[in-house]
């Protein structure tokens, strides 16, 4: 009797799933959490419920409407850029998505070493007069970052107000985590966790979202935005510190109209934890001459955009390469449309560099992506790894570098499917200027220090290297 009435919940379940879980899905997604209910249910049941629901909460959609319009009204009276129609049209399409206008910067440096960057940003919040805003993913107070905080010490006791944002899950695991919190309530800080999980205080989320942005924002006229997380370069956890690994970043520094599409983005971030309103204003005008001007655009990104605006980016400056594409991610797994498009840019003649680690500090994801290879060698992609213990984490595209027709992108999105649907990311798209040179330099330094993975070495990849990769591809499209 127990175990008839056991058979019949069990099919009830799976035949509730198969009706349930496709709903406002993609088909692999879809595919992929079936297959683990049907074949696991008392592991995949319990795991769609905690992490497979596709919607975020209503008051997050909500306020994400309300900041479009918002962002809509703030940029009404800024007038188009001229552009060539091809670029025209892939900004159209990230206004489209996000509400944020193309807009003049001028953009003095692309940070790439992790000393430094940290030093700069504490030059930088030493200049801060009003304001400082910081919205980060991995914080911790430690050697690396104590130049950071101490800036930040001191601009709290000139009268500066200090605005942080960081990840509640993508902190916590890191050492000092408590101490941290209570370090910087001591020096005055108004820090808030993003997304924070606290069943017991009826704070819960989905604990897959996270929000993945880097941004450090003074007074409202300058910025730096990239991949660069606050933390020591190698993660104070003890398996980097035994692997020696070392991570590998950049940080753009931009001035002028466009940091205030930044600053808008900050403060839907700190309204959506905080329930403060900041006072927003419109773009300033350019003061800069016009041939040290880039024309950039901001593209966020997240649960709270259905339309996956990162993702759409990403596959129009690949539909609008012509020669050349250097594709830069830590973590690539890419979604079926971006698959395509790198294929199909490869089919049409345009060479195709990928720029990923060696060895990813994930097992999943590095076995998931490795799952792609066989693939994109077969369209004719050239896959280039930067040596290990080294963790590349920079995050960038470039089309036609060199070329008038180049455009390019830069910051916290990867090129996987988590980062198009699961995190909240900030990207720049960058359709002229002095920055898609200086991509194009990082670019082909990360390429002369990387060794290209061939097909024929490739094809030696033992069986039970085959099988894991497989394995781990099956739950890349859990989303």
């Amino acid at each position: 009797m127990t175990q008839t009435a056991f058979l019949i919940v069990d099919y009830l379940i799976k035949i509730v799933m198969i009706g349930v879980v496709p709903g406002n899905r993609k088909p692999s997604s879809a595919n992929a959490w079936l297959l683990l209910i049907l074949f696991v249910p008392v592991v995949g049941l319990p795991l769609y419920l905690l992490m497979g629901s596709t919607l975020v909460s209503r008051r997050r959609h909500r306020i994400q409407h309300q900041a479009k319009a918002a962002v809509e009204n703030i940029h009404a009276g800024v007038a188009s850029v001229a552009l060539p129609p091809d670029k025209d049209a892939i900004v159209h399409l990230n206004r489209t998505l996000t509400g944020y206008p193309a807009l003049p910067a001028r953009a003095p440096a692309l940070w790439t070493d992790y000393d430094m960057t940290m030093r700069r940003m504490a030059e930088l919040i030493d200049t801060a007069e009003h304001t400082v805003h910081i919205e980060i993913y991995a914080v911790a107070w430690d050697e690396t970052t104590a130049p950071v905080f101490e800036a930040i010490e001191r601009a709290v006791t000139r009268g500066v107000h200090v605005r942080l944002l960081f990840d509640h899950i993508g902190s916590r695991k890191y050492p000092g985590f408590r101490a941290l919190k209570r370090r910087l309530t001591a020096i005055g800080v108004d820090w808030h966790m993003m997304l924070p999980l606290d069943p017991l205080r009826r704070r819960w989320r989905r604990p897959d979202l996270r929000n993945h942005r880097k941004l450090l924002l003074i007074d409202a006229h300058l910025a730096l935005m990239g991949s660069f997380n606050l933390i020591d370069r190698g993660y104070l956890m003890p398996g980097h510190v035994r692997a020696g690994r070392q991570w590998v970043d950049a940080f753009v520094e931009l001035e002028g109209p466009i940091v205030a599409s930044l600053e808008s983005m900050f403060a839907v971030d700190w309204y959506t934890e905080t329930d403060e309103v900041l006072e927003l204003a419109p773009p300033s005008a350019a003061s800069f001459d016009a041939a040290d001007a880039n024309i950039v655009q901001l593209v966020p990104s997240g649960p709270g955009y259905l339309t996956e605006p990162n993702l759409r980016m990403f596959n129009a400056m690949i539909s609008h390469a012509r020669e050349h594409l250097v594709l830069c991610s830590p973590y690539f797994v890419p979604e079926d449309s971006l698959l395509e498009a790198i294929t199909s840019a490869c089919y049409r003649g345009v060479r195709v560099d990928l720029l990923v680690g060696e060895r990813a500090d994930q097992f999943m994801v590095q076995h998931a992506q490795s799952s792609y290879y066989q693939q994109l060698f077969e369209a004719g992609v050239r896959i280039f790894e930067f040596p290990a213990p080294y963790v590349l984490h920079t995050k960038f595209a470039l089309a036609d570098p060199g070329s008038p027709a180049g455009v390019g992108a830069i910051g916290s999105s990867n090129m996987d499917i988590r980062s198009f649907s699961l995190n909240y990311e900030n990207s720049l798209f960058i359709a002229e200027g002095s920055l898609l040179a200086a991509l194009a330099d990082l670019a082909s330094n990360y390429l002369a220090v990387s060794r290209e993975l061939t097909p024929e070495v490739w094809a030696k990849r033992p069986w039970h290297r085959r099988y894991i990769d497989n394995v781990m591809k099956l739950t890349s499209a859990l989303q």
